[in-house]
């Protein structure tokens, strides 16, 4: 995939989790616990949070992020033979107070020493949003932090991408949406942002409408591809 950067970019959109924040940084912190169960929880907790967003936006039965991050983790606990209410506590505490990549703040600081404006467009409800972008010191470093409890349905319906360029007031094709997901990258992208794909994870590319402009493995290589 090409390198060579993307023209007439003048806002940069970010999911929040997995592509800014560590959704695995909260079970990592309970090792003491789980010990080696703390990966298959991570794994499934992730796994399930992101089904019940899709079932209940095809359900219509829309509830907000806390509580599919909850229903999940119940969920992959049960699976996991974990009967601990303290732990339950600790967990739900944690995924408020996610690690940030580290090289996030650098990178949202070149961003917008380039004139460019910054947003997270994310399933998170406003309080997880809040939360998470106070306990990495980076709200000074965005124009918006956008939740889909604005629209009421889940990525990747499109009102939620057509909530960035409603609420930046900047055409999708002037948008860069950067996102970990395949799946949320695709649909941004067919929704007509320019997207660059995070794929942190080594993910395979997805048969799904759209496709990633550019893909990177770190954010630290993000503004060099926006002119920053």
């Amino acid at each position: 995939m090409s390198q060579t950067p993307l023209e007439g970019i003048r806002a940069c959109v970010f999911d929040a989790y997995g592509t800014l924040f560590d959704y695995a940084s909260a079970a990592a912190r309970c090792r003491d616990v789980l010990g080696d169960k703390f990966e298959r929880l991570t794994a499934l907790w992730r796994e399930k949070q992101l089904q019940y967003t899709w079932l209940r936006a095809l359900q219509a039965r829309h509830a907000d992020f806390w509580q599919v991050t909850g229903d999940a983790l119940d969920f992959a606990m049960e699976t996991l033979g974990i009967a601990d209410p303290a732990l339950r506590e600790r967990l739900m505490r944690l995924y408020l107070s996610l690690d940030a990549f580290p090289e996030v703040p650098d990178m949202l600081r070149r961003l917008k020493a380039a004139g460019l404006k910054t947003a997270i467009l994310s399933n998170g409800s406003p309080r997880m949003l809040s939360a998470a972008v106070e306990n990495a010191k980076i709200a000074d470093l965005l124009d918006a932090v956008l939740s889909v409890e604005d629209v009421g349905v889940y990525k990747p319906h499109p009102r939620v991408y057509g909530l960035a360029a409603e609420q930046l007031g900047i055409e999708p094709a002037a948008i860069s949406y950067q996102s970990s997901n395949a799946w949320d990258a695709y649909a941004a992208s067919a929704f007509g942002m320019r997207v660059v794909w995070c794929n942190r994870y080594g993910q395979r590319p997805e048969r799904l409408p759209g496709k990633p402009d550019r893909e990177i493995r770190s954010l630290a290589e993000l503004p060099a591809l926006v002119g920053a």
